[in-house]
């Protein structure tokens, strides 16, 4: 039992110090990637700022009653900065309401607001929109909450491998696109990093982890080929996206690259469900290897295999709709000017959307037989050594 001890006592310093020193390479690496930044801030002369709405000192707004009763018009307001240089200054302001812009305030309302320098010294300052910091930070810890009242660890563990993620995303793979990195290299990197930690933090150094691991990068890069494929067939590329032109602009300012920009989108959008799968299918191979551990690769497999046909099932659903409805508005839009269906099949938006929803969908498909086969595989190989030892 000493030895036991000992020896566990020795593993869990190990793993500590590799935690450590993993957090230490991975805060200096956040840190260098974003010094000297490709944003320009240095020689920006609009800031967003928060301010308070002190007074409404006129309303020449109406109701329009075609547009869902939206005010119209435009009000006078006296402001107070609450952050940056000109934090404690008063101003007064004109806040114009319409349909499309409509950030209708009151006295005490908090805001966040655009400060224009002009190069006489002026200041032109609008209202930019609602202060939201407090409503997200609610809404997010009442998700955290809820995540780990229902999970338990494994649910704060999983939240810790979300912010993981956010974190190369943000910190690592948005910066990094900026200075002329490769942005299909880099997002490679931080899906197979992503997808390592956050089945690690969940089920640490362990079979089940490794084969699921294995299933969701397979799975995201066969989801990603079919995609670079279907490009490349239907003449789809990065050009054709909506922000586009606004990404040519930043071309001519940055080192960015857009070249690969839709299939480093299509790779994060079908990570989340691909690892959902993997795991759901080595947890289910795993459980009924424990139940019963006589279970043969071909019985394994077949089990993986129709678990895993109820989830393409629904996860393929799930992405097609997630597409779908964040495309609600456009095919509202499409569908009012009676397009014809040869028309609308034809248009670099719809394409874009099969492509991603179908790619998303290869990606599940393809990992629900690559997980049952591993799984099937090693866990059987587990049954045989059970089988030996009790003979």
């Amino acid at each position: 039992m000493g030895e036991k001890k000992l020896v566990w006592k020795k593993t869990n310093k190990y793993k500590i110090l590799l935690t450590v020193l993993f957090v230490v390479i991975y805060v200096v690496a956040i840190v260098g990637i974003n010094n000297n930044s490709e944003t320009h801030k240095k020689d920006q002369k609009t800031f967003y700022e928060m301010a308070k709405v002190l007074e409404v000192v006129e309303d020449n707004t109406t109701i329009d009653t075609k547009t869902d009763n939206i005010k119209k018009g435009s009000t006078v307001l006296n402001i107070k900065i609450l952050t940056g240089q000109y934090k404690g200054k008063e101003y007064t302001i004109n806040n114009y309401l319409s349909a499309i812009y409509n950030v209708d305030v009151n006295k005490g309302d908090k805001v966040s607001v655009r400060i224009d320098e002009r190069n006489d010294g002026g200041l032109d300052i609008s209202i930019y929109n609602y202060n939201r910091v407090a409503p997200i930070v609610i809404v997010m810890t009442l998700f955290a909450g809820m995540l780990i009242l229902v999970g338990g660890k494994k649910g704060a563990k999983a939240l810790v491998g979300l912010v993981f993620t956010l974190i190369n995303i943000v910190y690592i793979l948005l910066p990094m696109t900026l200075k002329g990195f490769s942005p299909i290299i880099v997002t490679l990197s931080i899906v197979l990093i992503s997808t390592i930690v956050s089945f690690l933090l969940l089920d640490g150094m362990t079979k089940k982890s490794i084969i699921a691991t294995i299933g969701t990068l397979c799975g995201i890069l066969i989801g990603t080929l079919f995609a670079m494929i279907s490009a490349q067939i239907m003449h789809i590329t990065t050009y054709q996206m909506e922000e586009a032109e606004a990404l040519l602009l930043v071309t001519s300012t940055s080192k960015l690259k857009m070249e690969n920009l839709l299939l480093c989108g299509i790779m994060i959008s079908c990570m989340g469900a691909v690892m959902d799968v993997a795991m759901s299918i080595t947890s289910a191979i795993e459980e009924l290897h424990t139940v019963n551990k006589i279970l043969t690769m071909k019985e394994l497999y077949k089990s993986g295999m129709n678990i895993g046909k109820d989830a393409i099932g629904t996860m393929a659903n799930t992405l097609v709709l997630a597409f779908a409805g964040s495309s609600l508005n456009m095919l509202v839009l499409i569908s009012s000017y009676g397009v014809s269906f040869t028309q609308l099949i034809n248009t670099d938006f719809v394409a874009l959307e099969i492509i991603k929803a179908v790619a998303g969908s290869i990606g599940i498909v393809v990992t629900v037989p690559l997980v049952a086969v591993i799984g099937g595989y090693y866990y059987s190989k587990s049954s045989t050594k059970h089988l030996l030892n009790k003979r």
